[in-house]
């Protein structure tokens, strides 16, 4: 079985660090909208069904994405990339509803897929780190015989 190489563990960096940070700064900018005005993103049909108003739930989105993106960051990735994957595609699924942006919305669904890659990357990589540690605590010849 090939083990997790370099090139594995550089594409799973980036990808860890691009989906950890990426929702803590839109996040962040939820609160400022610096990058954009968020509100206009809501799907009206979204909105019918509100509780709060538009701002008060971009706030709320902000905090959801600011923990999914710590979450990537913490040592439970792989929990963290499932919750961003899924929750990208429920932004692509409301920018749908808008009956516009579905450029951004084609655009989440391409990130919710980078998002599966690291999950996969992650459990691979949890894999290689379980071997490994298991092989530590074997003989040289005990290894021999499970590989």
């Amino acid at each position: 079985m090939m083990g997790f190489d370099d090139h594995l563990n550089v594409s799973w960096w980036a990808l860890r660090v691009g989906l950890g940070l990426g929702p803590i700064i839109t996040g962040i900018d939820k609160y400022f909208n610096r990058l954009a005005d968020w509100n206009m993103y809501l799907s009206p049909l979204a909105a019918k069904f509100l509780p709060v108003g538009a701002t008060t739930f971009m706030h709320v989105v902000g905090v959801v994405e600011i923990i999914a993106g710590l979450i990537v960051l913490s040592r439970w990735t792989r929990i963290g990339s499932y919750v961003v994957m899924f929750w990208l595609l429920g932004i692509a699924l409301n920018l749908v509803t808008t009956g516009m942006f579905y450029d951004l919305a084609m655009r989440d669904v391409e990130i919710a897929i980078g998002a599966f890659a690291l999950t996969q990357l992650t459990a691979m990589r949890e894999q290689q780190g379980t071997l490994k540690n298991n092989a530590k605590g074997m003989g040289g010849s005990q290894l021999a015989e499970t590989r």
